[in-house]
């Protein structure tokens, strides 16, 4: 058999293995992609035939005091979560690369929140939690300190949320850890030589080390905020919260579609969102090449 037959028989078995993957991308995303940027264009609520109405949609959002709600709230969550997740992600990482004796137990019971934080029951628990008889305010009774609403009043409503997101690390904190492991310890070692001391080591080998796990991280966990739902719409019951304090983008769209039915508005959204969420990773990847150099 010759060489061109060879490269042709291998490339037909390959485009078989993969034919169930290109099927499931071409009929469960491609298209839905593509009807939903149409839907985007129609009045439509599921009881009616698809009538086209050109910008109407996106000249509606600019209209609704809610979707500003939302865009604010989601913005103010992003910059609120993302951070402090990233921050106690590489904290804990740092401790977990230590030599301490059963380290490999201690790693696996700190990523079980991760692998437990998307459930609609963690959110049921975090609820329990933090209600104004909850389990946090009556700790903070038995120290004299009387306790927050929570979950009632608009100030607390997003921080509360925040502090779910940040428990689930575990994924960033693999990242990170893997990023440690990375470095070569003959670094902290000629550094130790020339009297650095610990934060010495840490700003000028351990943070350039892990920067390419830091942007990834950063970008990854800032679509993810983008895209949070599951958690606030458990504990909120499907609502924004008090005044629309924690009306998240994702809410405000799940609303449209599946509570009003409003398909072509929220498609819309939908659009809309691609664009923040598209526009809020260039900004990163600009910052990245404008203060980050991975090959220093």
């Amino acid at each position: 058999m010759s060489q061109k037959k060879i490269c042709r028989r291998a490339n037909l078995i390959g485009y078989i293995l993969i034919a169930p993957w290109l099927t499931g991308i071409l009929c469960f995303q491609l298209w839905p992609i593509i009807h939903s940027f149409l839907m985007s264009f129609t009045d439509y609520n599921l009881m009616n035939q698809p009538s086209f109405i050109g910008r109407a949609n996106y000249s509606k959002m600019f209209q609704d005091d809610i979707f500003y709600q939302a865009v604010k709230v989601t913005f103010k969550y992003v910059f609120i979560a993302v951070p402090a997740k990233i921050v106690f992600a590489l904290c804990i990482a740092l401790i977990l690369n230590m030599k301490i004796r059963g380290i490999g137990i201690y790693r696996t019971v700190y990523y079980i929140p991760s692998i437990l934080g998307s459930s609609i029951a963690v959110a049921i628990l975090w609820k329990a939690l933090f209600v104004k008889d909850g389990v946090i305010n009556s700790l903070l009774a038995q120290i004299g300190i009387q306790g927050a609403s929570w979950l009632g009043n608009p100030k607390y409503t997003l921080f509360t949320i925040s502090l779910l997101t940040v428990w689930q690390f575990g994924s960033s904190m693999v990242v990170f850890l893997a990023g440690l492991k990375q470095i070569p310890s003959s670094l902290y070692e000629a550094a130790s030589v020339d009297g650095a001391g610990r934060m010495d080591k840490f700003i000028h080998i351990t943070i350039p080390g892990i920067m390419p796990m830091m942007s990834f991280n950063i970008l990854m966990q800032t679509i993810n905020a983008f895209q949070m739902f599951a958690a606030p719409y458990t504990i909120f019951n499907g609502k924004g919260g008090p005044l629309n304090s924690s009306m998240l983008y994702v809410i405000y769209l799940y609303q449209h579609a599946f509570k009003y039915f409003n398909v072509g508005y929220s498609s819309a959204l939908s659009w809309a969102l691609l664009i923040m969420i598209a526009g809020t990773a260039l900004a990163l990847h600009f910052l990245e090449k404008r203060f980050l150099n991975f090959d220093d």
